[in-house]
């Protein structure tokens, strides 16, 4: 299959498709100053021994929990403010969703990544939102939505003007509570745009345990792996240092001590891979 035909700018020294592995990872919810400065610092170290390039991820809303009592986040204005101080603190760039048009301008004034939740990769008016800020958009593939059918997003956000969107598997609906990942969907959607593997996600059960998602994070390694070998050109991943204690997502997230080897797994991997292409 053909390939998107040239690297895409997440940030001006970072690049998706120019030879070099891109990690988008950190907590899921940004629940503290000190738990994004923890999960930050650890992952900028060990993506710099790796030779990694990094982008800090926390979402300053969880819009489309389960249940009106999960947690939901710090929200827009306390969320934003937060992570402005990880960027400034940790030297890193960073990525956010949004889950609503109008929030786009101001969330692009901190962020430099914008992800499209999965449940809206359809949502037009959000899409061109994103697009109009020149950020890179993020998108991720819906439960719901064929790999081929991701172009009509991609074509969305150029169409607007922004020719830096990237796309994130990250796991199709199979009955009740189950996600499975169809490798065919990586080679497909990677003829539209760089392709992103969303390891946690995949491994997610949504609405598994009653009013919460559950997860089974002893799957992750596997998928990461296959990933890899099949060919993407970034990962992402959430982690926390004790999962267990997590406000959102802690049964799919990674614990953050286990980190250095599952990313030293997941090079090698990607690293042969490379060498076929």
């Amino acid at each position: 299959m053909e390939r998107f035909k040239i690297p895409i700018k997440v940030i001006d020294n970072i690049y998706l498709g120019d030879g070099k592995l891109v990690l988008f990872s950190g907590p899921c919810a940004a629940e503290s100053l000190d738990l994004c400065l923890e999960v930050g610092e650890k992952l900028k170290s060990v993506c710099a021994l790796l030779d990694i390039s990094y982008v800090f991820k926390a979402s300053f809303d969880k819009a489309n929990r389960t249940s009106v009592n999960s947690y939901r986040g710090l929200g827009m204005e306390k969320g934003l403010k937060l992570l402005s101080e990880v960027k400034a603190k940790l030297n890193v760039p960073i990525v956010t969703d949004i889950h609503e048009s109008h929030q786009a301008a101001e969330a692009a004034e901190v962020a430099d990544v914008l992800q499209i939740p999965a449940f809206l990769c359809r949502q037009t008016d959000l899409l061109i939102a994103a697009a109009k800020t020149g950020k890179m958009v993020k998108v991720k593939r819906g439960q719901f939505m064929a790999p081929e059918d991701m172009q009509y997003a991609v074509d969305k956000i150029r169409d607007s003007g922004n020719e830096n969107v990237c796309l994130t598997e990250r796991g199709v609906s199979f009955g009740y509570h189950n996600l499975v990942v169809d490798m065919r969907a990586l080679p497909t959607m990677r003829q539209f745009a760089p392709v992103v593997f969303d390891v946690t996600h995949s491994v997610q059960q949504p609405g598994g345990q009653g009013g919460t998602s559950g997860g089974q994070r002893e799957f992750a390694p596997y998928l990461a792996r296959a990933a890899a070998a099949v060919g993407v050109d970034g990962f992402f991943i959430e982690t926390h240092p004790d999962p267990s204690k997590a406000l959102s997502d802690g049964p799919n997230m990674i614990p953050l001590d286990e980190m250095n080897e599952f990313l030293k797994m997941i090079k090698d991997f990607w690293s042969l891979r490379n060498t076929l292409d």
